[in-house]
Protein backbone atom coordinates (compact mmCIF):
# COMPACT_ATOMS: atom_id res chain seq x y z
CA UNK A 1 0.00 0.00 0.00
CA UNK A 2 2.84 2.45 0.78
CA UNK A 3 4.30 1.62 -2.65
CA UNK A 4 1.11 2.76 -4.41
CA UNK A 5 0.85 5.85 -2.21
CA UNK A 6 4.45 6.80 -3.11
CA UNK A 7 3.78 6.16 -6.80
CA UNK A 8 0.72 8.42 -6.76
CA UNK A 9 2.67 11.20 -5.00
CA UNK A 10 5.50 10.90 -7.55
CA UNK A 11 3.01 10.95 -10.43
CA UNK A 12 1.30 14.03 -8.95
CA UNK A 13 4.63 15.86 -8.66
CA UNK A 14 5.54 14.97 -12.24
CA UNK A 15 2.20 16.28 -13.54
CA UNK A 16 2.60 19.49 -11.51
CA UNK A 17 6.10 20.01 -12.90
CA UNK A 18 4.83 19.62 -16.47
CA UNK A 19 1.95 22.03 -15.85
CA UNK A 20 4.16 24.72 -14.29
CA UNK A 21 5.27 27.46 -16.67
CA UNK A 22 8.89 27.33 -17.75
CA UNK A 23 11.19 29.73 -15.94
CA UNK A 24 12.21 32.70 -18.05
CA UNK A 25 15.83 32.59 -19.16
CA UNK A 26 17.27 35.86 -17.89
CA UNK A 27 20.85 37.10 -18.38
CA UNK A 28 23.24 35.02 -16.31
CA UNK A 29 27.03 35.15 -16.19
CA UNK A 30 26.93 31.44 -15.34
CA UNK A 31 25.89 30.65 -18.91
CA UNK A 32 28.43 29.85 -21.64
CA UNK A 33 29.08 32.69 -24.10
CA UNK A 34 27.72 33.08 -27.61
CA UNK A 35 30.83 34.56 -29.28
CA UNK A 36 33.63 33.27 -27.06
CA UNK A 37 36.05 34.79 -24.60
CA UNK A 38 39.51 36.32 -24.38
CA UNK A 39 42.23 37.36 -21.97
CA UNK A 40 42.86 41.08 -22.34
CA UNK A 41 45.81 42.46 -20.36
CA UNK A 42 46.22 46.13 -19.50
CA UNK A 43 48.10 48.14 -22.14
CA UNK A 44 46.93 45.71 -24.85
CA UNK A 45 47.79 46.22 -28.50
CA UNK A 46 46.25 46.90 -30.87
CA UNK A 47 43.94 49.29 -29.07
CA UNK A 48 41.01 49.25 -29.73
CA UNK A 49 40.34 45.52 -29.53
CA UNK A 50 37.42 44.63 -31.86
CA UNK A 51 35.21 41.55 -32.21
CA UNK A 52 32.28 40.94 -34.58
CA UNK A 53 29.08 40.04 -32.69
CA UNK A 54 25.33 40.15 -33.12
CA UNK A 55 23.19 42.61 -31.15
CA UNK A 56 19.67 41.94 -29.95
CA UNK A 57 17.64 39.16 -28.44
CA UNK A 58 14.26 38.11 -27.17
CA UNK A 59 14.80 38.37 -23.39
CA UNK A 60 13.13 41.53 -22.04
CA UNK A 61 15.42 43.01 -19.37
CA UNK A 62 12.48 44.54 -17.50
CA UNK A 63 10.84 41.12 -17.20
CA UNK A 64 14.05 39.95 -15.51
CA UNK A 65 13.93 42.57 -12.77
CA UNK A 66 16.22 45.15 -14.37
CA UNK A 67 15.03 48.76 -14.45
CA UNK A 68 16.38 49.22 -17.96
CA UNK A 69 14.67 48.72 -21.31
CA UNK A 70 16.03 46.43 -23.98
CA UNK A 71 16.34 42.89 -25.23
CA UNK A 72 19.26 40.49 -24.99
CA UNK A 73 19.92 36.75 -25.07
CA UNK A 74 20.31 34.86 -21.78
CA UNK A 75 23.93 33.93 -22.47
CA UNK A 76 26.67 36.57 -22.39
CA UNK A 77 27.61 37.50 -25.93
CA UNK A 78 31.25 37.77 -24.90
CA UNK A 79 33.41 37.41 -21.82
CA UNK A 80 36.91 38.64 -21.12
CA UNK A 81 39.37 38.47 -18.29
CA UNK A 82 41.07 41.81 -17.70
CA UNK A 83 44.40 41.85 -15.88
CA UNK A 84 46.84 44.53 -14.87
CA UNK A 85 46.44 48.26 -14.34
CA UNK A 86 45.09 50.43 -17.15
CA UNK A 87 47.78 52.95 -18.19
CA UNK A 88 45.05 55.54 -18.82
CA UNK A 89 42.97 54.70 -15.75
CA UNK A 90 39.98 53.72 -17.87
CA UNK A 91 38.50 50.84 -19.81
CA UNK A 92 35.61 51.34 -22.24
CA UNK A 93 33.37 48.62 -23.61
CA UNK A 94 31.28 49.71 -26.59
CA UNK A 95 28.94 48.26 -29.19
CA UNK A 96 28.67 49.74 -32.67
CA UNK A 97 25.85 48.54 -34.90
CA UNK A 98 26.56 47.58 -38.48
CA UNK A 99 22.85 47.71 -39.22
CA UNK A 100 19.98 50.06 -38.45
CA UNK A 101 19.45 49.01 -34.81
CA UNK A 102 19.34 50.95 -31.55
CA UNK A 103 21.82 49.05 -29.36
CA UNK A 104 21.95 48.59 -25.61
CA UNK A 105 24.91 47.30 -23.62
CA UNK A 106 24.72 45.25 -20.43
CA UNK A 107 27.89 44.35 -18.52
CA UNK A 108 28.41 42.33 -15.38
CA UNK A 109 31.68 43.61 -13.86
CA UNK A 110 34.21 41.60 -11.80
CA UNK A 111 32.65 42.83 -8.53
CA UNK A 112 29.22 41.46 -9.58
CA UNK A 113 27.65 44.85 -10.32
CA UNK A 114 25.50 45.33 -13.41
CA UNK A 115 26.10 48.27 -15.76
CA UNK A 116 23.85 49.43 -18.60
CA UNK A 117 23.98 51.98 -21.38
CA UNK A 118 21.73 53.05 -24.21
CA UNK A 119 22.66 55.75 -26.72
CA UNK A 120 26.19 56.74 -25.71
CA UNK A 121 26.91 58.00 -29.22
CA UNK A 122 23.80 58.20 -31.38
CA UNK A 123 22.10 54.83 -31.07
CA UNK A 124 25.37 53.04 -30.19
CA UNK A 125 26.16 52.20 -26.58
CA UNK A 126 29.28 52.33 -24.40
CA UNK A 127 30.29 52.00 -20.74
CA UNK A 128 33.53 53.43 -19.34
CA UNK A 129 35.03 51.97 -16.18
CA UNK A 130 37.40 54.34 -14.36
CA UNK A 131 40.16 52.52 -12.47
CA UNK A 132 38.82 49.26 -13.93
CA UNK A 133 38.87 46.16 -11.78
CA UNK A 134 40.83 43.10 -12.76
CA UNK A 135 38.74 40.04 -13.45
CA UNK A 136 35.83 38.79 -15.52
CA UNK A 137 33.63 41.11 -17.59
CA UNK A 138 30.48 39.49 -19.05
CA UNK A 139 28.92 41.43 -21.91
CA UNK A 140 25.47 41.36 -23.49
CA UNK A 141 25.03 43.26 -26.76
CA UNK A 142 21.33 43.93 -27.02
CA UNK A 143 18.79 46.08 -28.79
CA UNK A 144 16.37 48.66 -27.45
CA UNK A 145 13.49 47.08 -29.36
CA UNK A 146 12.75 43.39 -29.79
CA UNK A 147 15.05 42.26 -32.60
CA UNK A 148 17.77 39.70 -33.25
CA UNK A 149 20.66 39.01 -35.58
CA UNK A 150 21.84 42.61 -35.98
CA UNK A 151 25.49 42.72 -37.10
CA UNK A 152 27.63 44.77 -34.71
CA UNK A 153 31.15 45.21 -33.40
CA UNK A 154 32.18 44.90 -29.77
CA UNK A 155 34.97 47.36 -28.97
CA UNK A 156 37.24 47.35 -25.92
CA UNK A 157 39.63 50.27 -25.45
CA UNK A 158 41.75 51.96 -22.80
CA UNK A 159 41.85 55.13 -24.92
CA UNK A 160 39.32 57.96 -24.87
CA UNK A 161 36.24 56.78 -26.71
Amino acid sequence: MNFFKGAFVALGLAVAALAAPAAMACPSYNNPTVFGSANIPANFMPDPWVRNVTAGGTVNLQSCGFNWPGYVVSRPDFRFQYSGVSPTGQLTIAIEARSNVDTILLVNAPDGTWHYNDDYRGTNSAITFYNPLQGQYDIWTGSYYLSSNNPAQLIVTELNY
